[in-house]
Order: C-alpha cells, then sequence, then structure tokens
C-alpha cells in the first residue's frame, strides 16, 4: 500500500480534502481555534477552508493551513508504519497493542495478540504500564488512533505510537491472511 500524496492545500479546498490528506486535521482545528470538535462549532464536509475563515471571527486562512500542516508534521512522530511494526513485535515479544475499534470490529478481526481499548484497559495503562515501553494502537484506517495515541503521549507515554493505515494498511502489507473490510453507515 501507497501512502497517498498530500493534496496542496488552499483557501478553495474542502473540509472533505482536508481530513482526506490530513487526518488529524479536525483535531488541530479543534486544538487551536475550537473549530470542529463540537456540535456548536462543527463544519460541513463541502465548506471550504476560506469559508470556515471566515464564520470564524475571519480568521488568516494561510495561517489555518499552515497549523493544519505543522500539525500533520506532528502527527507523523506518532505513527509507525505496518513494516517498521511488525519488526517492532518480532523485537519486543511484551509489546502492548491496543485496538480502538468497536467490541464487534475487534471480535470480527483483529491482529493476533492485541487488547480492546476500554475504559478499565486505559485506567490499568495509565496506573501501572511502563510510560516509557512502547505501546501501539491502532484503528481501521488509521485516523481514529492518531487521537487515542496523542490521547496516551499527553498522559506521559513516551513511545506511544499508532498504526499508519491501520489494521487495513497492516493486512495489505504484512499479514494477508488477515481479511479486510468495510464498515457501512445506516442511513
Amino acid at each position: 500500500m501507497t501512502t497517498p500524496s498530500l493534496q496542496p492545500l488552499s483557501p478553495d479546498t474542502t473540509l472533505s480534502q482536508v481530513l482526506q490528506s490530513y487526518p488529524g486535521a479536525q483535531r488541530a482545528l479543534f486544538a487551536r481555534y475550537h473549530i470542529g470538535g463540537c456540535r456548536s462549532c462543527a463544519f460541513s464536509p463541502s465548506e471550504t477552508l476560506a469559508q470556515l475563515c471566515v464564520r470564524n471571527d475571519n480568521l488568516d486562512v494561510q495561517e489555518v493551513i499552515t497549523h493544519i500542516q505543522d500539525s500533520h508534521q506532528g502527527d507523523a512522530t506518532l505513527q509507525i508504519s505496518p513494516t517498521e511494526f511488525a519488526a517492532l513485535r518480532s523485537a519486543t515479544p511484551d509489546l502492548k497493542v491496543l485496538d480502538v475499534r468497536t467490541r464487534e470490529e475487534h471480535e470480527a478481526v483483529t491482529i493476533p495478540g492485541s487488547l480492546l481499548m476500554t475504559q478499565e484497559l486505559v485506567q490499568e495503562a495509565f496506573s501501572h504500564w511502563d510510560k516509557n515501553a512502547p505501546v501501539v494502537l491502532y484503528d481501521h484506517t488509521g485516523s481514529r488512533s492518531l487521537d487515542a495515541v496523542a490521547y496516551f503521549v499527553g498522559h506521559g507515554f513516551t513511545q506511544a505510537t499508532c498504526l499508519t493505515g491501520g489494521i487495513d494498511a497492516y493486512s495489505q502489507e504484512v499479514d494477508k491472511t488477515l481479511p479486510r473490510y468495510k464498515i457501512e453507515i445506516e442511513a
């Protein structure tokens, strides 16, 4: 699987396009500008960056673009490729691997040895795990796990990373025996 090239951002780029190329953009927008994190500050996928900036106190669109790009570079430091993950698993037999997907997804297909991330497991990790040991989090495609790994890093886990492309990329690049799937949203 090849990583898609980053789409250049402009004032006319839609939020849907932004999120496709920069999965952590919603978290970045919320953290700095309180945009997109809740119902009162939500945005439409078809809204452009220029429209978003006008609607939010005439923010400087170039500043917002720079912030999204800088945040994306920071997100890259929190990620591990499927092949790097496979090598780390081989070298670290007691590696903690957390699945941040739903219970149903976890029960359907999982990376062997991973644990479903529940609130109880998070509390155990924060209270008892070595915060300097590597821990890898994954989801379906790699976007939700970015938020989860940022949460772990914020709580002192110095070697927390998330799997780039999620279990989907892992199943294509490392373990082709894992079935791939798509999530269908009911209308």
